[in-house]
């Protein structure tokens, strides 16, 4: 895996930890041109981040920063030498999810979820459902899920924006729709 453009272009990143499914370059590459101008400036939150490449390939883009969040104490070890290796510096939290989520949070601009394939859709819902409060007016969220998955588990108060396809991967990129 390698950072795919901006001011790190070009950086190897860590070997995959075992049990971790990144984004392939290829996926990254097409999600961050369909993004264009909601990275820059951007403040990220990376939820299953696994390697960090999501959060890595934003802010080499221009996000201004980046929390990552992930519960495994070798993804952890590994976003963190991903980060060294490309020059960032960004807040990661070992800490499941759902209670990374429970305090205060954000506001963020940029959200993405790349949580393992076989976590349930009820799972997957909860985290949707604890996020407005954490998000900016106008945040883009990225949800990956595999491509066989016909469940949609976008709630009804977010609008999907894309709906890209890459191989087995599956990647929704939505917004909440704030009711006046």
């Amino acid at each position: 895996m390698r950072v795919i453009a901006g001011s790190a272009k070009g950086r190897r990143l860590a070997p995959v930890p075992e049990g971790t499914r990144p984004l392939a370059d290829r996926a990254r590459e097409g999600l961050f041109s369909s993004l264009g101008p909601a990275v820059p400036d951007a403040a990220v939150l990376d939820l299953y981040a696994g390697t960090g490449a999501l959060a890595i390939e934003a802010l080499s883009r221009g996000a201004a920063s980046a929390e990552l969040v992930d519960s495994s104490e070798d993804a952890v070890r590994t976003i963190r030498e991903n980060l060294s290796r490309a020059g960032f510096d960004a807040r990661v939290h070992r800490m499941d999810v759902r209670r990374y989520l429970a305090s205060p949070r954000g506001p963020f601009d940029l959200v993405f979820l790349d949580p393992p394939y076989e976590t349930p859709e009820a799972d997957i819902r909860l985290v949707l459902d604890a996020l407005p409060p954490a998000l900016a007016p106008r945040a883009s969220l990225v949800l990956t899920r595999p491509s066989r998955n016909t469940t949609d588990v976008i709630p009804v108060h977010f609008v999907t924006t894309r709906r890209l396809s890459y191989g087995d991967a599956l990647v929704l990129v939505f917004r909440e729709e704030r009711w006046a």
